[in-house]
């Protein structure tokens, strides 16, 4: 068989592979999570939150409001160089973000192995 016959069965077996790779999991609601950052901020949000009186302070001022977090929680950063510290039986994580008046905003939080408690919020 020829190369072009053998590289066009090849390329045609891996389109098919991909469209049902792309059906499948468009289905199962998959996410692919194998990045630190994004390992952090899943272990974060599947936990309750509880929330400190510090943050809850913050919150009763309204520059920032739980909706606020929950975007931090999806699509900030955390900052590694500061996280990942022993604190009140967990580990402290700061996350980088925004709030809705794009304003950059500090969280930090205390992941324990049951939940996950708020500690603070800060602006930059």
């Amino acid at each position: 068989m020829k190369f072009a016959h053998r590289l066009a069965y090849y390329l045609f077996g891996l389109l098919l592979g991909g469209m049902f790779l792309v059906f499948f999991f468009q289905k199962k609601k998959t996410e692919f999570c194998y990045m630190p950052n994004c390992r952090v901020l899943k272990d974060l949000r599947s936990k309750p939150l509880e929330i400190s009186k510090e943050a809850q302070s913050k919150l009763n001022e309204k520059w920032v409001t739980m909706e606020d977090i929950k975007a931090c929680l999806e699509n900030g950063d955390v900052d590694f160089s500061k996280s990942n510290q022993p604190l009140d039986n967990g580990k402290l994580y700061i996350i980088e973000g925004k709030n809705t008046k794009n304003e950059d905003i500090i969280v930090e939080m205390v992941n324990k192995s049951e939940r996950v408690m708020l500690k603070d919020i800060k602006k930059q």
